[in-house]
Formats: structure tokens, C-alpha cells, sequence
């Protein structure tokens, strides 16, 4: 026999093998992407938490841990944890020291009659840092979960005009970067912006809503990123209700207010407990918006690592970011565990039928829909108002209309290589980097998801460990990228190991953006049933032929959303692009919106207008393209 003869069986042999060892060799190469790109950086800035004076210590952390600045009424425990009677103690003098009062004729202004009023005062209690950063990230995910649901109710349960194409935009939020998020929050909620205009046409302020009470403006900014999120996870739990379910509760007896009580909450609950974790987690690590609208006056622990970054003392921000990520570990096992425990959002097989939201001419409108009108008003202030309000002004300056911004950016498209920023290479490569992004990111995601679903319990750490993107400090990775990266690290026998330009920027995008893959993959994943695939194999399948041919199409709506999540990602994503883009042939559009912005407020407003028009238009594309895959 010739070897040309022995040639197909051999080939067949190579590609039994490749089918059969394809998903260790992904998994393999995944490990690899996160290890360079991702632990290798962090470790790099962790180091200096445990080094000083080139040896190894704990002090650092002793300092922070005890210090009333970082953890207020907890440093008093963290310095002698067994004085456990000195702390009951202190603990039952500050109950002691609540007081509650009861008064029968409370003034109310305007109101005649006494009314019955209890007051309870309580002495203040020491936060510190960590302590502030919780309580205003509980308060956003208050806000982001109740302006959130009715969004989610509206898109789940009416059918109106350009419904498909809202749902596609409520992604849109993720992509803005935080400075142009503060911006669009200024023009809208300043002294001289929209909302200030509008109410001097009815003889109404100025008020200085900002100035006020800037903890309220951060709230609602971070309820602005993460209302959307929990909005987007609830309405896909409410359409894969079965309203079947719903009608055999209303035929046994049960009122509307019962039926939607007792079988949809239920299933409403993990979607929307998983919103909160996940909003909690991300306002916990929240940066640019605190530091934009709050400065120092409302530091959070991410901005305190910035500032001590600033003043050269690596070793208490490293100790810091340590801290914050143990933390933020913790938070994100603890959301693992309670995914873990529910199961997917299947499609439905009889799915809620959804009413006209504008009704008849002849039929009166009801509390509900006014309500929801309601609502309309309050998200159109908060949501589109500060969008709005940028691309006015992009089209405004002190003297009234003009277009003077965008002739700007035009000028500096035409005049070519005498600029360093320009308009189109900053779309182009935004698009580009967006796509590279989901080639990486979407394979890593639903490798990353079968291999944690198939190790079941014993895959819950390594899913963990593969999250260390949501709990590692943003500040932190684009240090530790600049260190260990940019700058290279020396290899033995005088090699050197540097990774920058155009790969190091789509490898890092996917860094970031393949954990919300796999976190729309993976409950979809472990809530297929295994008879399914057992078959497959037993017809004599093999193993990632199963998962190719049963279960990513299965799976596939989460895929789907996982890509737009991600491709939203990579287009917004600011720290790792300015450290990444060497020379003027990499930088993106919020890169370009922060060149433009250190010299012109205008033309920055313009770009980030160009940013808002580019990457709504393709999340639409990207839902429509998908569409046939969606709840």
C-alpha cells in the first residue's frame, strides 16, 4: 500500500483526535489568554501588598485593617478580635443610646389636624471607607432594581411601536464611558442644563441638584448604568413564564393579585436577585461616575486606590485592591452559589400574551397604563435626558445652534496625518476591536461554561477564579497592564516578554467581557437535560460533537446575549485602551472622547454623540441578527 493510499485513513484518525481533544486544547488556550492577560498583571500590582522594603510582611494590611479611616467601627474589632466583651459591650451601649419618641401632635405644614408621629434617633455609627462604599452601592441597587422592574414589566407583558429595537438599546448604557456618562449628567441636572431650562419656562429655580446632594446624582447615575441590566435579565425570566400556569391558578380561585403573587414572583425572584448582586458588585467597584460627580468628598474604595496610585503609594493602594477583591470574590461566589441553585429561563410553551399599551381611542385609560406613563416620564428624565441632553449639546454652544463641532471633527478627518486623533480611524477601530472582541470573548465564555457545569460543584471555585474580572479593581488591571505588560517583563537568557498594539487591546476586551458570556451560558447550560446528550453519545457521538450539535444550538439565545453584552464591552472600554494604544493607529472612540476633552469640551460632546449613534445602530443589528435565538 502506497503511503498516498494510507493518506484518508490517516487524516480521518487526526481529525478523530482533534474532535476529541478539542475542548481541552480551547480550554487550554483559555487558561493561557487569562493567565497573561489577566492574572499576570493583577499579580503584579498585588505583590507590593506584601512586600516591603524587598521583604515579606503582613503590615500592610495590619494598618489598613486597624485603621477607623478604611473600616470605621470594624477597626476596633479587627485590632483585638478576642475582646469579644469589650465589643458586646460597645455594641449594647450604642442600642442603649437609641432612643424612640413618640409624639400625638406632630406638625405636618399645611396640615391642620395633629398626626401621630414616631421618631427614632440613633448615634452615629463610624462607616469608614469600606462601610460608605457598601451603603452607596446598597442605595444604587435599591434604585437600579426599582426603576428596572417596571421597565422589565412594560417589555415583557405590552406590544407597541418599536418595541424589539427599546429592548435591543437597553445594552446601550453599558458601552458609555463613565466620563461622558458625568457629562451627559452635568448638561442634564446642572445649573445651566436641560432639566434647570425646562423648569425656568414655568418661572421655576435654578436649582443646584448637583451641588446639593451629589450622593443622590451618583445613584441615579449608577442606577442610569445598571437599571438596564436588571430590566434586560427580568424581562427574559418573565417571558419564559408559562401562562398556563398562571391560568390554572385563576381557575382554582385565585385573584389576579394572588395568581401573579404566588406563580410569577417566584419566578420573577432569581432574575431579579441576580440584577442586584450583579449591581451591587459592580457599584461596589464603581470609579469614574464617583469620581467625576463626588471627587474625594464621596470617595469609594475604587477611587481612594486612584487617589493613593496618584501619590506614588503603591503599597497601601495594593493593599487596598487586595482587600476590595476579596471581597468582591466573596460577593461573586456567594451570586455563583444562588445561580447555581436555579434553573435556566427555558422558553416558555405557552409565553404571557402581551396587551396594546396604547389603547383605542374609545377605551378609557386605566391606573395601570397612566402608571406606566408615569414611569415613562421619570425614565425619560433619567435615561434619555442626559443622551439627550449630550447630543444638544454637540449641536449648541454659548451663542445658541451650531454645527461648529462636528465641522471640527471634519476639519481634523480632512487635514489626515497632520492630526493624531481622528474621527473615522477611532469608529473604525472601535468596530473592529468590537468584533475581534466577540471571536475571543464568545468562545472563552462557553468554554469556561462547560467546563465549570460538567465539574458541577467541584467547577463552582474555577468559576470564581474565572470571574476575577468583575471583583478585580479596574484602576488595578490598567496599572498592572502598564507594568507588566506595556513595559515588558524580563524572561531568562535576555528575552523579554511585551504584549501591546491592536492584539494586546482585543485580548484585554475579552478579558473583560467574556464573564458575562458565560454568565448568560451557564444557567441555561445546566438546566439542559442530560438524557439529551446521553443519547447523542450513545449513537456514538462524540463528546464535543454532543456539545456542538445538542447543545450550544440549545443554548444559543444566551450566546446571543452574551455576544451583545460583550461587543458592548469592548466599544465602551476606556482604562485598558489608553494604557494598550501605542502610537495614534489603535485608540478607539471613548479614547478620542478623552484626547478631545482635555482641550475642547465641543468637539468631545460631538464624538461622544458619533459613539452613541454608532453602537446603538449595531446592538439593533446585533438583536436583529439574533433575533430568532431570543425568549
Amino acid at each position: 500500500m502506497s503511503p498516498l493510499d494510507r493518506l484518508p485513513s490517516d487524516r480521518g484518525r487526526a481529525s478523530e483526535w482533534l474532535e476529541h481533544h478539542a475542548l481541552v486544547a480551547v480550554t487550554l488556550g483559555t487558561a493561557v489568554v487569562l493567565v497573561v492577560m489577566l492574572y499576570l498583571p493583577a499579580g503584579v500590582v498585588f505583590s507590593e501588598a506584601f512586600v516591603d522594603d524587598g521583604l515579606p510582611t503582613l503590615g500592610h494590611f495590619t494598618d489598613v485593617l486597624t485603621d477607623p479611616f478604611y473600616f470605621g467601627i470594624l477597626a476596633d474589632v479587627f485590632a483585638e478580635p478576642l475582646a469579644i466583651g469589650t465589643h458586646l459591650g460597645s455594641l449594647a451601649a450604642w442600642v442603649g443610646a437609641v432612643s424612640i419618641s413618640l409624639s400625638v401632635g406632630y406638625p405636618i405644614p399645611g396640615l391642620d389636624v395633629p398626626v401621630p408621629w414616631i421618631g427614632i434617633d440613633t448615634p452615629g455609627v463610624r462607616k469608614g471607607l469600606f462601610g460608605f462604599t457598601a451603603y452607596q452601592a446598597a442605595l444604587s441597587t435599591i434604585a437600579s432594581v426599582a426603576l428596572g422592574l417596571p421597565a422589565a414589566y412594560v417589555l415583557a407583558n405590552y406590544e407597541f411601536y418599536g418595541r424589539q429595537t427599546l429592548r435591543s438599546l437597553t445594552i446601550l448604557p453599558f458601552v458609555l464611558p463613565g466620563i461622558m456618562v458625568a457629562v451627559g449628567f452635568y448638561a442634564m441636572f446642572g445649573r445651566t442644563g436641560t432639566l434647570n431650562s425646562l423648569l425656568g419656562a414655568v418661572g421655576l429655580g435654578p436649582f443646584a441638584f448637583i451641588e446639593a446632594n451629589p450622593l443622590a446624582i451618583v445613584i441615579l447615575a449608577h442606577a442610569f448604568y445598571n437599571a438596564p441590566l436588571v430590566a434586560r435579565l427580568t424581562v427574559t425570566a418573565w417571558e419564559a413564564v408559562d401562562a398556563r400556569t398562571v391560568e390554572t391558578a385563576r381557575s382554582l380561585g385565585a385573584s389576579e393579585r394572588r395568581a401573579f403573587r404566588d406563580v410569577v414572583v417566584p419566578q420573577l425572584a432569581p432574575a431579579v436577585l441576580t440584577g442586584a448582586l450583579l449591581t451591587f458588585i459592580f457599584t461596589f467597584m464603581t470609579f469614574p461616575i464617583v469620581l467625576a460627580l463626588g471627587g474625594l468628598q464621596l470617595a469609594t474604595v475604587e477611587v481612594w486606590i486612584y487617589d493613593r496610585i496618584q501619590q506614588l503609594d503603591y503599597a497601601e493602594a495594593a493593599t487596598l485592591a487586595v482587600l476590595e477583591t476579596i471581597l468582591s470574590l466573596g460577593l461573586t461566589y456567594a451570586y455563583l452559589r444562588y445561580e447555581s441553585a436555579q434553573t435556566g429561563f427555558a422558553r416558555a410553551p405557552s409565553p404571557p400574551s402581551k396587551e396594546r399599551l396604547i389603547p383605542d381611542l374609545r377605551t378609557a385609560l386605566s391606573l395601570r397604563r397612566l402608571a406606566i406613563f408615569g414611569y415613562g416620564l421619570v425614565a425619560l428624565l433619567l435615561f434619555v435626558g442626559p443622551m439627550a441632553s449630550l447630543v444638544v449639546g454637540s449641536f449648541t454652544d454659548g451663542s445658541g445652534f451650531t454645527l461648529r463641532n462636528y465641522a471640527f471633527l471634519l476639519e481634523r478627518q480632512l487635514e489626515g496625518a497632520s492630526f493624531q486623533t481622528q474621527p473615522w480611524p477611532a469608529v473604525r477601530n472601535s468596530l473592529l476591536f468590537g468584533v475581534a472582541t466577540l471571536l475571543v470573548a464568545v468562545p472563552m465564555g462557553v468554554v469556561i461554561s462547560v467546563v465549570t457545569v460538567r465539574a458541577g460543584r467541584r467547577g463552582r471555585i474555577v468559576d470564581t477564579l474565572a470571574m476575577l474580572p468583575l471583583a478585580v479593581s479596574g484602576v488595578v488591571f490598567g496599572i498592572g497592564l502598564l507594568q507588566g505588560l506595556v513595559f515588558g517583563i524580563s524572561l531568562p537568557g535576555g528575552w523579554r516578554f511585551q504584549v501591546t498594539g491592536a492584539v494586546a487591546i482585543v485580548v484585554a476586551h475579552a478579558v473583560a467581557a467574556y464573564p458575562f458570556v458565560t454568565r448568560n451560558v451557564s444557567p441555561l447550560l445546566g438546566s439542559l437535560d442530560p438524557a439529551m446528550v446521553e443519547s447523542a453519545r450513545a449513537l456514538g457521538a462524540s463528546r464535543t460533537r454532543a456539545m456542538l450539535d445538542i447543545e450550544l444550538p440549545l443554548v444559543a439565545n444566551g450566546i446571543v446575549a452574551g455576544a451583545a453584552f460583550a461587543f458592548a464591552i469592548s466599544v465602551g472600554e476606556f482604562s485598558s485602551t489608553v494604557i494598550l494604544a501605542s502610537g495614534s493607529e489603535s485608540y478607539t472612540m471613548p479614547v478620542a472622547v478623552e484626547r478631545y476633552l482635555g482641550r475642547r469640551s465641543g468637539p468631545a460632546i460631538a464624538m461622544g454623540t458619533l459613539l452613541l449613534i454608532v453602537t446603538a445602530a449595531s446592538f439593533v443589528v446585533i438583536d436583529r441578527v439574533g433575533g430568532r435565538y431570543e425568549l
